[in-house]
């Protein structure tokens, strides 16, 4: 049975991959047009544009863990290609790659988030597949 048509007693499931890019974009999994978070990383209770709830999420420690394994992926062949071509002293070196990896860590860490809840939400989990 293909996932678009299947129906168990919570409703059938919801595309994933709009979803999940809504969520990447900080956006209501839900309708993509309102905001997902109050502020930085706290998510919104509800979507103000179409009343989803968004509170069931359990996002946890799901979007750190993906966060370091993405700027370690990320930032490892920039090491290899600073240090090679370049040469830079270690203290020019390590300030480069502290202000890269903190930067893009703050960039990922909410889309991640957003990410997350959006395939929690997709999947109906932690409470989002129940009808009111």
């Amino acid at each position: 049975m293909s996932q678009e048509t299947r129906h168990d007693e919570e409703g059938p499931d919801r595309p994933a991959s709009p979803a999940m890019w809504r969520g990447f974009r900080r956006k209501c999994p839900n309708c993509g047009q309102g905001p997902m978070f109050e502020t930085y990383l706290k998510v919104s209770d509800s979507c103000p544009v179409c009343a989803e709830e968004l509170r069931h999420h359990r996002a946890d420690d799901g979007p750190a863990y993906l966060t370091i394994l993405v700027v370690g992926h990320l930032m490892a062949p920039v090491i290899h290609v600073l240090f090679t071509q370049f040469r830079p002293d270690p203290l020019v070196m390590a300030t480069i790659l502290t202000v890269g990896c903190v930067a893009l860590s703050l960039y990922l860490l909410p889309r991640l988030k957003g990410l997350v809840v959006g395939i929690q939400w997709a999947k109906r989990m932690h409470g989002f597949g129940k009808t009111a």
